[in-house]
């Protein structure tokens, strides 16, 4: 805990370059993730603060679309696309997913009820090798599933029929630092 405290207390002594970002923000990317401490959203692609919109959810799911008991999760997506106009939504996923994992081998989660309660919004359940400790396949299926789930909200859909809204997939290697996206030309994911 030591080193995040002293770069905290170092970070916070370069005002002159955050002052902007009182003004408010205006990020073009809604970057929908896992909540994996190795994958670094701003790492990966670079962006400084204000750049990107970011969801964290434990396997990066995209809960169905509920107007009567919304979830955080929808909040925040309504709130990118309706409030902020972000102009893409990249749900990534990444290789050695725990929570995908878990789906693919069928692991029992009864002694963690809130994870699995929680992994139930992932349906269908994610196709993949249970021998694959980088579960690919069923990372990049998942992927898509959820950018399938995201065309379900009303308003998302509306922004992409009228040309203001682009939804990509993108799968992260951990162990290598590459990231591909889905080509839905070819529905294969390749090197960005």
């Amino acid at each position: 805990m030591q080193p995040l405290i002293d770069n905290a207390r170092l970070f916070g002594q370069r005002p002159e370059e955050f002052a902007g970002l009182a003004e408010g923000q205006s990020p073009q990317v809604l970057f929908i993730t896992c909540s994996d401490s190795r994958v670094v959203p701003a790492l990966i692609t670079g962006a400084r603060p204000g750049e990107l919109f970011e969801l964290r959810t434990a396997g990066n799911i995209v809960p169905p679309y509920a107007s009567e008991h919304p979830t955080g999760e929808a909040c925040t997506i309504e709130y990118a696309v309706e409030v902020l106009g972000v102009r893409d939504i990249v749900v990534c996923g990444h290789s050695h997913c725990g929570a995908v994992g878990a789906l693919v081998r069928g692991d029992d989660l009864t002694a963690v009820p809130a994870v699995r309660d929680w992994l139930t919004h992932a349906t269908p359940r994610p196709s993949g090798t249970v021998e694959d400790p980088a579960v690919t396949e069923g990372v990049q299926s998942h992927v898509l599933t959820q950018l399938l789930r995201l065309r379900s909200y009303p308003y998302i859909e509306k922004r992409i029929d009228d040309g203001q809204l682009s939804l990509h997939g993108w799968f992260y290697e951990v162990h290598t630092g590459a990231v591909l996206t889905h080509d839905p030309q070819t529905d294969v994911f390749k090197a960005l």
